[in-house]
């Protein structure tokens, strides 16, 4: 979920970048590029080694390509276009590569991608403070703890992208963000007094806007709808509803309409269940003072 390592941001496009540059983080749309080059590649009845003649890279880059390794620039899918007939599909299917996003683990990225365009995102967090809302010395103890452990390097660039992740609440003002959180999420001790007090000051300031909704489910509310485990849900421009969950080193993207469904219906019975935002505010500045 976008608390844990799964939550970052950023990407970029092919344009500009060189095919014999190897991808740290490759893409799902590098790979799928990858697999209809490879396709059409044997479709015409080349080995790589006359493909690579053809459109003037090396085997090896054309292999790289079609394994979702390289970013093919603008150079490659003209060659390919032509050593391919001139189909047309190669030039569509570039217009939609990115980048792998460094520091978002693969089964998050293309929920990542949704939520950017998405015109309302809601979101059920019962282990740690949702990645939108966390200070960085939050975030910074988050991925210090995780396991395996991360280079320096790796752990300023998840971290960098997690930051960078909260413009879009910033840059959004219109669209409707909404949280529900576990009260003891706010309770989990991760430092002293001193460090824990700067989350709960950020966790306020992100929710201040008009556009934001954070509600606290209380310790005394019970057993509830949502117990099978943290949620997110989103509209896309387009009017479509999906949803997203999250385990262990893996994530699931859920597109079927009834379960959608069933997902926004325990969500809705949740915030009913939920303090109110005037509620919740009063709750995190009163744990606040207690620190």
């Amino acid at each position: 979920m976008d608390s844990g390592a799964g939550e970052a941001a950023g990407c970029g496009g092919a344009q500009g970048v060189p095919v014999g540059e190897r991808e740290p983080h490759p893409s799902d749309s590098m790979r799928t590029f990858g697999a209809v080059v490879q396709a059409l590649r044997e479709h015409a009845g080349l080995s790589r080694t006359e493909f690579g003649e053809r459109v003037r890279y090396s085997k090896h880059t054309v292999e790289s390509v079609e394994l979702g390794r390289r970013m093919a620039d603008e150079v490659f899918v003209e060659h390919a276009e032509e050593a391919t007939g001139n189909t047309g599909a190669l030039r569509k299917a570039a217009r939609h590569l990115t980048r792998g996003e460094a520091g978002l683990a693969a089964w998050f990225r293309r929920w990542a991608r949704l939520e950017r365009e998405a015109v309302s995102l809601s979101t059920y967090e019962c282990r740690l403070v949702p990645g939108l809302l966390q200070s960085e010395r939050y975030a910074r103890a988050v991925f210090e703890g995780t396991i395996p452990l991360r280079t320096d390097g790796e752990l300023e660039e998840q971290l960098a992208a997690r930051m960078e992740r909260q413009a879009m609440m910033r840059e959004r003002p219109t669209v409707p963000f909404s949280f529900i959180v576990e009260e003891h999420v706010f309770r989990r001790r991760f430092g002293d007094a001193e460090a824990m007090r700067g989350p709960f000051d950020h966790v306020l300031e992100r929710s201040a806007p008009r556009n934001v909704t954070l509600q606290v489910v209380p310790v005394e509310a019970g057993l509830h709808t949502c117990l099978d485990g943290p949620v997110q849900v989103l509209e896309t421009p387009e009017g479509r509803r999906l949803g997203y969950s999250e385990g262990q080193k893996n994530g699931r993207l859920i597109s079927d309409r009834k379960e959608v469904s069933v997902l926004y219906q325990r969500y809705d019975t949740l915030r009913s269940q939920a303090l109110s935002p005037n509620d919740t505010r009063a709750l995190l500045e009163r744990l606040r003072g207690e620190l």
